[in-house]
């Protein structure tokens, strides 16, 4: 039994554990979540290398039975190259966030249970990405989600409290309509295991399975999957909450959380109700797979989050509210390539598209979640986001400033970064659909041109109005002269709050936090940081497409992952298949 397959979930339990034992000491809970993220950022890595090297191979599938129960009656847990992939953008962006929250969160916000909370929602966040079952699938969405409520609402204000409130409500019926469509599908298929299921779907008449109520089933649970991932129509929530939610948080919901939805998009659609046979042959969809029926309402799905994020991006008046309507489009990019796909019957253009989505996913992940810890900084060097009081960040704080146009250039897609190769894969998964004259081909090229154009207007204005210029009044009084080291930055707790930023009931001096030029210098350290990671995927490319290509075949590969899970008699002990 391969225990790679649990290490990064027990670190990121035991590390939630020990933070919440140690929080009554500010500096040993710093220290013990530090060395939590770094622990699960190393299980990551050790799983990564057991699943995806040597790189260009056919990756491997290593499946863990608790208690050595077998499927699918089992709980069972499966890590494949497309779990490693997100696990690994999981992992990055995680303890970057982590590093920052350190240098972030005060020590009455450490005595809140803040670390805690965090590594509850990353243990969520990994046991989402390696069950191989839908229920359990739903219990680990559960215990993300519960953490995350508590950290929207963190700072307690009345607008987090808006904000949380609208979070929570929304989310509790989304996972009411999940636990019934969960339901249905076991009451109909007889089983919730993932290769269970696509076994009886390839094979409905020797399990006496009708696929026609599944497919009724499977559009309520993608209903679940795009509130989730904040699809348009269900992004409503996404702004508020992002703006409510500490810079850090923000980052993982954005960067992480948001993935969760897409990754079991991928895996369910693709992998597991792929394999049911259902020819149909209607206005604009034909096909014989349940694919086809998805492909559509994929394809409009996407489109709508692209054209009124972007819009709504264009019209925002601060950094985060820009970014939050910024990530509603930007999830359409990642969907639409799943769209073509999904209606496109070449396997060339399927593995493409799907290929594209997740280096999109991937690319996202990072950009916005270095633009989220960037505008953290802004608001708390200069106590505001807002447009109208900001100006000539990029003369005043020129790193902060550097980091924020790469995670900007990154997700409009300029050479050499890796955004430029992920947007590039969506145009050419559209164009190569196109050349087969694919149903919806020619439209997804106009969406993603129209998504691109609206990428370059919102995020020029960003760094016009925030970055370029003569200083604004918040900027010249809070950073007086060029930031170049660890100085003393005053900021107006009021206007702080008044933008949405840091407004908690500690004090402003405890003896445990970092001295608050430290703490700033620090945070842009990390920005730094991260900006480069983005840099160095950009530059070695072909490493990310090459894992993303087999993480593709591995989500498209239904046979494969049933032989893993249920084909031998290893794989029923838990032994790699």
């Amino acid at each position: 039994m391969s225990t790679a397959v649990i290490a990064p979930l027990l670190v990121a339990l035991v590390t939630a554990i020990a933070t919440l034992l140690t929080r009554t000491n500010d500096t040993i809970n710093r220290g013990v979540s530090l060395l939590g993220g770094v622990g699960y950022f190393a299980a990551v890595a050790l799983l990564f290398q057991r699943i995806v090297l040597p790189l260009g191979s056919e990756g491997q599938t290593l499946v863990y039975q608790v208690s050595g129960w077998k499927a699918p009656f089992g709980i069972v847990l499966v890590a494949d190259p497309l779990s490693a992939f997100m696990l690994a953008l999981t992992a990055i962006v995680s303890l970057c966030a982590l590093t920052y929250s350190v240098l972030f969160v005060d020590g009455f916000g450490q005595r809140l249970s803040y670390h805690p909370l965090y590594h509850f929602m990353v243990v969520g966040v990994t046991g989402s990405f390696l069950t191989g079952d839908i229920f359990n699938l739903f219990v680990w969405f559960e215990v993300m989600l519960m953490s995350s409520y508590i950290l929207v609402l963190f700072y307690s204000g009345p607008e987090h409290t808006r904000a949380a409130l609208n979070y929570v409500v929304l989310n509790l019926l989304g996972s009411a309509v999940m636990l019934l469509a969960i339901g249905g599908l076991y009451a109909t298929t007889g089983t919730l295991n993932m290769a269970d299921l696509a076994r009886r779907l390839a094979d409905p008449a020797t399990y006496d399975v009708a696929v026609a109520p599944v497919l009724g089933l499977a559009a309520v649970l993608f209903s679940v999957f795009a509130l989730k991932a904040g699809i348009v129509p269900f992004q409503f929530w996404v702004p508020a909450a992002y703006r409510a939610a500490p810079a850090p948080v923000t980052a993982m919901l954005a960067g992480v959380v948001k993935k969760v939805g897409v990754y079991a998009i991928v895996r369910l659609y693709f992998t597991v109700f792929a394999a049911a046979s259902l020819p149909v042959s209607l206005p604009f969809i034909s096909g014989d797979s349940m694919l086809a029926f998805f492909g559509p309402v994929f394809f409009v799905m996407a489109t709508a989050s692209i054209v009124v994020g972007g819009v709504g991006a264009i019209g925002r008046e601060d950094i985060d509210g820009l970014l939050a309507y910024s990530s509603i489009s930007q999830v359409g990019f990642i969907i639409l390539p799943f769209a073509v796909a999904a209606m496109a019957n070449s396997r060339t253009v399927q593995m493409l598209g799907v290929t594209a989505g997740i280096v999109y996913a991937f690319n996202h992940g990072l950009a916005k979640s270095l633009l989220f810890l960037a505008s953290g900084t802004i608001q708390e060097a200069v106590g505001t986001a807002r447009f109208d009081q900001l100006g000539g960040l990029a003369r005043r704080a020129p790193v902060l400033s550097a980091g924020f146009l790469l995670g900007a250039l990154t997700l409009i897609g300029v050479p050499p970064l890796s955004g430029f190769f992920g947007k590039l894969l969506v145009f050419q998964t559209a164009a190569d659909a196109f050349a087969l004259d694919a149903i919806g081909a020619g439209a997804a090229l106009i969406v993603a041109l129209v998504g691109a154009v609206l990428t370059i207007a919102y995020y020029t204005r960003a760094w016009n109005d925030a970055f370029w210029g003569a200083p604004g009044s918040a900027v010249e009084a809070a950073i007086p002269s060029r930031w170049t080291g660890p100085v003393s930055v005053e900021a107006d707790e009021s206007a702080v709050a008044d933008a949405g930023g840091r407004a908690d009931g500690g004090t402003a001096n405890n003896v445990s936090d970092p001295p608050a030029s430290f703490a700033l210098t620090g945070q842009v350290v990390v920005v730094a940081a991260l900006a480069v990671t983005v840099i160095a995927f950009g530059i070695g490319f072909d490493a990310v497409y090459q894992t993303a290509t087999t993480a593709a075949k591995a989500a498209l590969n239904t046979e494969g992952y049933m032989k893993a899970v249920l084909g031998s008699v290893g794989a029923l002990v838990g032994v790699v298949a």
